[in-house]
C-alpha cells in the first residue's frame, strides 16, 4: 500500500516495519509508538535527539522579549519559552536535493 500523497504517517511507518522485518501489523505499530515516545520523552526532559543520517532535534530556550502587533502597532510582552527546531543531517539534505 501506497502512503497518502505528501504525509508520512504512523501507520505507513508501522507498514513498512510489517513488510521489511516480518513483525506483525500490531507489534509494528507497537515499534512506531515506543520510538516516537521515547523521543518525546527525551525532548521533554530538555535532551536533545541526533539519529544519525537523519537530522537532530535541538530545544533552545527563548529569553523574554518585547513582541508587536501587527496591525496595531501595540507592544506585548512575549513569555520566554523553549523551542524545538529540526536540523537535517547532511545526507538527508542531499538526498531531497537530488530527489
Amino acid at each position: 500500500m501506497m502512503r497518502s500523497v505528501g504525509t508520512l504517517t504512523r501507520a505507513d511507518l508501522a507498514d513498512t516495519i510489517n513488510r521489511k522485518m516480518g513483525l506483525s501489523r500490531s507489534d509494528s505499530l507497537d515499534l512506531v509508538e515506543a520510538i516516537l515516545r521515547h523521543i518525546c520523552d527525551a525532548l521533554s526532559d530538555g535532551e536533545n535527539v541526533k539519529i544519525s543520517g537523519f537530522g537532530s532535534f535541538v530545544l533552545r530556550d527563548k529569553k523574554e522579549r518585547v513582541g508587536r502587533n501587527p496591525k496595531t502597532g501595540v507592544e506585548v510582552p512575549i513569555t520566554p519559552r523553549r523551542v524545538m527546531t529540526f536540523r537535517a543531517s547532511q545526507l538527508l539534505k542531499e538526498r531531497i536535493a537530488n530527489g
